[in-house]
């Protein structure tokens, strides 16, 4: 009697085939949810941001002149990183409108990454 001790060629073929496909299945539907969450915590990271910024004028009278100002008055922990852009560094600064009183130099925030969500918006308009 001959005892067998491993696996076919064929038979690992079959299972590496079996593998493939269902790894090619799943890893669209993978990015598109690392796309979607991606989106997600970029629309809630702006949405804290400029509740601070509103905080700030609220209490202070002016908006503030840095991001770093949000940080060292306790209005934010800390300066999230753009999820798109993976940077804190790349956010874009709207200044106050010329009619807005106070003084500051930062009115809103926008991300600085470029391209389109899932949804088909440019990140830039967010």
């Amino acid at each position: 009697m001959r005892i067998s001790r491993g696996f076919t060629l064929i038979e690992l073929i079959v299972v590496l085939a079996i593998l493939a496909m269902l790894v090619t299945l799943a890893l669209p539907r993978y990015m598109q949810s690392m796309d979607r969450s991606r989106d997600a915590v970029l629309k809630h990271d702006l949405s804290v941001m400029r509740d601070a910024l509103d905080k700030y004028f609220g209490d202070q009278g002016k908006y503030p002149e840095t991001l770093e100002e949000l940080v060292t008055r306790r209005y934010l922990r800390r300066i999230p990183d753009d999820p798109v852009t993976e940077s804190a560094q790349t956010w874009v600064l709207v200044p106050p409108p010329a009619t807005a009183t106070g003084g500051g130099k930062i009115y809103d925030i926008k991300s600085g990454a470029t391209g389109k969500a899932l949804d088909g918006s440019d990140y830039a308009e967010w």
